[in-house]
């Protein structure tokens, strides 16, 4: 079962331990690049993409993408993550430089946000859908930068390099296999989104019942911590996408879960950011 929260959605999620929204099926042979990690469903006995292949110890290893036209490749991502990302970014232009009202601002995060609910729930990816979430998501993320950098000047700029550098840094490590994305490390990433998103809406809650500052996440040494694990978490959430690529790759998944990807990989990108633009503000408020 696909999770109802669009921030930790994905291929790979279901409520039994499986990846990519089905049970975990046969594993690869000990010692290919996909040992101990849950089966995807591309790999599912009777599925027209999958072609497993013996190596000549006689072990399985993962399959290669079919040379046709029509599947999902590494460039497929790339260009429709390109489209996504420079959508949210040139919104975000937009609305920074028209000097957005910040009532307008958080009606399209709104907006944002249902329109990922919605493909969250979707079986089938819908590109329009996708595109229309990163304008709004963008118009929301320039007028909230806009803001805060108003209060901490250059608080936007770091938040940018500090993303970039946590996904330059992921990728690296699970390209190095320093990080594995196996059962385990899937049900503890989601157990902690949950738990976060929990603990981030009790806080809100509590802020506004109480007109003040709820538990104390959002700021001072509390909010400090609170952002950081905002962030390591994102991180882990870019090492589920890398697996979900790499699988659908693999496996020869149709190109239209290119655009899966990309939604995933966009989501992941604005939470790692919004937790630093919120770091910054609150260390230089300190």
């Amino acid at each position: 079962m696909r999770s109802s929260n669009p921030v930790f959605t994905r291929r790979g999620f279901s409520r039994d331990g499986g990846y990519a929204g089905f049970n975990a099926g046969p594993q690869l042979a000990t010692g290919t690049p996909y040992a101990g990690s849950p089966t995807n469903p591309y790999a599912q006995p009777g599925n027209p993409y999958a072609q497993p292949q013996v190596g000549p110890d006689g072990r399985m290893m993962p399959p290669a993408a079919p040379p046709r036209a029509g599947v999902m490749t590494i460039d497929s991502v790339v260009s429709r993550t390109a489209l996504t990302l420079g959508a949210v970014v040139t919104a975000a232009a937009v609305s920074w430089i028209t000097d957005m009202p910040l009532g307008l601002g958080i009606l399209f995060g709104l907006v944002a946000l249902v329109l990922g609910l919605v493909q969250s729930f979707r079986r089938q990816p819908s590109p329009a859908l996708i595109m229309s979430y990163a304008v709004a998501e963008g118009l929301f993320l320039g007028v909230i930068s806009s803001a805060i950098n108003a209060a901490a000047p250059g608080a936007a700029m770091q938040a940018v390099l500090g993303t970039m550098a946590v996904f330059a840094g992921v990728l690296f490590m699970y390209k190095q296999r320093i990080i594995r994305v196996t059962a385990r490390f899937t049900r503890f990433v989601i157990a902690a989104a949950i738990g976060f998103v929990l603990l981030s809406a009790v806080n809100l809650i509590v802020a506004v019942i109480g007109d003040g500052n709820g538990l104390g996440l959002r700021d001072g040494a509390l909010g400090v911590l609170f952002g950081i694990a905002g962030v390591v978490l994102g991180a882990c959430f870019l090492a589920l996408d890398f697996k979900m690529v790499e699988d659908g790759v693999a496996y020869g998944a149709p190109e239209k879960e290119s655009w899966l990807a990309a939604f995933g990989l966009t989501l992941t990108l604005v939470w790692i950011y919004m937790e630093f633009l919120r770091l910054v503000y609150i260390l230089q408020g300190e």
